[in-house]
């Protein structure tokens, strides 16, 4: 039998305690949203830090994940379903697998349950409590399963726990969090990741693809509006944790897709003259001043598996949903 349910240990791995799970801190602590936000306030091009906006854990975000016209969920879930048996294969048995999602995604569990006796599952996040929550959840769910927990930020060096469990070490980067970093950044970090998953290691990743400007635009400019939803969430958080004054009436939400440089952004554009308050600080926006809120990138497949080669990964294969919307690919490390 190729694979195996993850509740059947290997037989060398020793059942792990339901509520245990180790912690492993690496890095100055991440900014709280006060100093976050004003930092972004305070900037020429004011903006949003995007780790502000996308909460994966959120009941909006699921909401987001539903409507028809946002596939990105929708379309890697689907390809996870229909190349996991493959994946699994690849990888071999007793694996580690390292999650890059900032929470326990359909896909991650999965992957699990396909895994051939997959040995040990570490989560990263550079939130303690949310880290700790999934982490625990993995546990209790396979208590056979090695589970640690490492609190760091991904754009920074941190060390992975060893992989004790005689397997191969694999990444797993959902959505497109990728590309929610411009391709100098991305490739920074897929560098760093190519040296803690170390050689032979493996990072299976999510990228969109780069498609219709009418299909990109509405699914980060939904008809219900919840995109925009999720965005003005921070600005009445300011409201209510800063002492702030935002009136939502007084911004708009763009949304653009730039064909030359393969990124869709948003804004939120002042539309007029004003001031806000934000505690005991004034913040002045002009007519037409945005708020630099995200930017998402979209890659051929040609262009993204050149910069994986540029950090030091060997493209191995990739897989896209019915539609060609989505890719999902896997990379060896090291070679």
């Amino acid at each position: 039998m190729e694979t195996a349910l993850t509740d059947h240990p290997p037989d060398d791995a020793p059942p792990r305690p339901v509520d245990v799970v180790a912690l492993h801190e690496h890095g100055p602590p991440p900014a709280d949203f006060r100093a976050s936000f004003l930092a972004g306030m305070e900037r020429r091009q004011k903006s949003l830090i995007g780790s502000m906006l996308l909460d994966r854990r959120s009941p909006a975000f699921r909401r987001l994940c539903a409507l028809p016209e946002y596939y990105l969920h929708r379309a890697e879930l689907e390809i996870v379903r229909d190349r996991a048996v493959t994946i699994a294969r690849m990888v071999g048995p007793a694996a580690q697998l390292v999650d890059f999602g900032q929470g326990f995604a359909p896909q991650a569990s999965l992957l699990l349950a396909t895994l051939d006796r997959p040995w040990g599952y570490v989560a990263l996040d550079r939130d303690r409590d949310r880290l700790l929550d999934d982490a625990r959840r993995v546990q209790r769910r396979y208590p056979h399963l090695w589970v640690e927990a490492v609190l760091a930020d991904l754009r920074i060096a941190f060390d992975l726990p060893p992989n004790a469990g005689g397997g191969r070490r694999l990444g797993y980067l959902p959505g497109n969090a990728i590309g929610t970093f411009n391709p100098p950044e991305a490739l920074a970090m897929l560098s760093l990741w190519a040296r803690e998953l170390r050689e032979r290691g493996l990072l299976l990743i999510g990228v969109d693809l780069r498609k219709s400007v009418l299909i990109l635009e509405a699914a980060y400019d939904d008809a219900q509006g919840l995109n925009r939803a999720l965005i003005f969430d921070v600005l009445r958080r300011a409201n209510r944790e800063l002492g702030a004054d935002f009136d939502e009436r007084l911004f708009e939400h763009r949304v653009r897709f730039d064909m030359a440089g393969g990124r869709v952004t948003g804004d939120l554009v002042s539309l007029g003259v004003q001031e806000v308050r934000i505690g005991d600080r004034r913040i002045r926006f002009e007519r037409d001043e945005a708020i630099h809120v995200e930017e998402s990138w979209k890659y051929s497949v040609e262009d993204f598996q050149a910069l994986a080669r540029g950090a030091g990964f060997r493209p191995l294969d990739v897989w896209f949903d019915a539609k060609r919307f989505f890719s999902l690919h896997l990379l060896e490390a090291g070679t």
